[in-house]
């Protein structure tokens, strides 16, 4: 951090630089931190320190970071600029580009927020070098969305080198987060606010987000649930007659390549009723409807859809939920 500001500040007398470190500790894992609460504490810190509508907030850290001081951003007085400097693998590919900020409820992840563009993100894939393992693996997990959905080529250069990725291979990683953040941004262009198209960069996401708030925040990274999650999308939408066998086990085998889980563990708290009344409230509910993100036709295709087999998403759910399909 203080190097950060030592940066900033360099060749700019008049540029005067405030920094926040927000909490992220074993005992309040990074998304339990993403609450109001600690949103006020941003906000409050402005306040205190007589930012006015010149200031630029910078979001330095991970996605958590990034969605709390986005939302700060939109929030202070009514609206400052912001630059996202991701350092995480997810936030990089993901969370810092699009706009999309926002804390957690008790209930529910991400239902408070705003759709807020950074004025630039930067991404420095070598602040990768000190990333944890897990993390990484995390964030390897969310880029495989893109070549599900939309993008087969990528899928298919994922399966030749998914290992360099997660070896930090620096070439591999560039080309990863330039592939993701280029499907990302023509989706966000067409569909800004995720009216419809952009919900398709979800796939995963409603079963994975279920997954985190009944384990509780941060128990599971993201792109752990997401991994499950996918794994979930892909089985039902095999099972609907949507794709192929052979596509299905593509798509879970090369999840579990990238060293996330891919079931729940034996002694997960989830059972149907638990996903069902969690999904319930979901953004992605319209007139009483949930909408999914699912797989159909070839590599590299999706829909998101409220007309699909009831039966078959309940089939999906007492599957994952059933012990004899849990891991150890």
């Amino acid at each position: 951090t203080q190097r950060t500001k030592a940066a900033l500040e360099y060749g700019d007398s008049g540029l005067r630089v405030e920094t926040l470190v927000l909490p992220d500790n074993e005992e309040q894992p990074s998304e339990a931190t993403k609450t109001l609460e600690n949103l006020g504490k941003i906000t409050d810190y402005a306040i205190e320190k007589a930012l006015d509508r010149k200031a630029t907030f910078v979001a330095l850290g991970g996605g958590v970071i990034g969605d709390m001081v986005g939302f700060a951003a939109a929030c202070y007085v009514r609206g400052v600029d912001f630059i996202q400097i991701p350092t995480t693998l997810m936030a990089m590919v993901d969370s810092s580009v699009g706009g999309k900020t926002a804390v957690n409820s008790k209930s529910a992840k991400n239902m408070v927020g705003a759709f807020y563009q950074p004025v630039a993100v930067v991404a420095d894939v070598g602040s990768l070098r000190t990333l944890p393992d897990r993390e990484l693996a995390s964030g390897v997990s969310e880029v495989i969305k893109y070549g599900l959905i939309r993008d087969a080529p990528f899928f298919e250069w994922l399966e030749d080198n998914i290992e360099k990725v997660l070896e930090r291979d620096s070439e591999a990683l560039i080309e990863t987060v330039e592939a993701s953040c280029r499907n990302k941004a023509e989706v966000v262009a067409l569909d800004e606010k995720e009216g419809g198209v952009r919900a398709t960069l979800n796939l995963g996401h409603t079963f994975g987000h279920a997954i985190e708030t009944k384990a509780g925040y941060g128990t599971y990274l993201h792109g752990e649930a997401v991994g499950i999650g996918m794994h979930m999308a892909a089985k039902m939408s095999r099972d609907l007659g949507w794709i192929s066998d052979e596509l299905f086990e593509r798509a879970v085998a090369l999840v579990a390549r990238a060293k996330v889980p891919i079931v729940l563990p034996l002694d997960s708290p989830l059972d149907v009723a638990s996903f069902e009344s969690i999904m319930a409230v979901d953004k992605k509910v319209a007139d009483g409807l949930l909408r999914l993100i699912l797989l159909k036709g070839d590599l590299g295709n999706c829909v998101f859809t409220g007309e699909y087999d009831r039966a078959v998403l309940k089939e999906t759910l007492e599957h994952f939920c059933d012990p004899e399909n849990r891991s150890n």
